[in-house]
């Protein structure tokens, strides 16, 4: 795999046959070739990265948010971002969490939240934190 495009999904084999830098590195190239600025762009393809293992590693709350955002009119680069949105979310409770945190409660929490994620529901968050990236 020598390019990444957002609007395809990456060939699952293909991708994941990939060490995660140049997966990274691949994101990187993408948006800069589109001109797409971003503050922190290694962070951003980081989250691209990990949505794109997710679907090709068969996480079925991110495949199910993905289609659903794409049946209500987003791009598949909107959706991945409407997907990172609720995965920095997740992040952001899950870091400042008390030590009892538990990693499949979370896990739980973070498909939950992608079961109920909807381009509205995106909006909403996304508002409330200030990027829609």
């Amino acid at each position: 795999m020598k390019v990444y495009d957002p609007s395809t999904q990456p060939d699952p084999k293909q991708w994941l046959e990939l060490d995660e830098q140049e997966r990274i590195g691949l994101v990187v190239a993408y948006h800069r070739k589109q001109r797409i600025k971003l503050e922190k762009t290694r962070v951003h393809a980081a989250f691209h990265v990990i949505v794109e293992n997710q679907i090709a590693e068969g996480l079925k709350s991110t495949e199910r948010a993905i289609t659903r955002l794409l049946a209500e009119g987003l791009s598949r680069h909107e959706a991945l971002h409407a997907v990172m949105c609720v995965l920095v979310g997740h992040l952001n409770e899950a870091m400042s969490s008390p030590e009892g945190f538990s990693a499949l409660a979370a896990q739980a929490k973070y498909e939950a939240e992608l079961d109920r994620l909807t381009v509205s529901e995106w909006h909403r968050i996304s508002e409330s934190e200030g990027d829609g990236n």
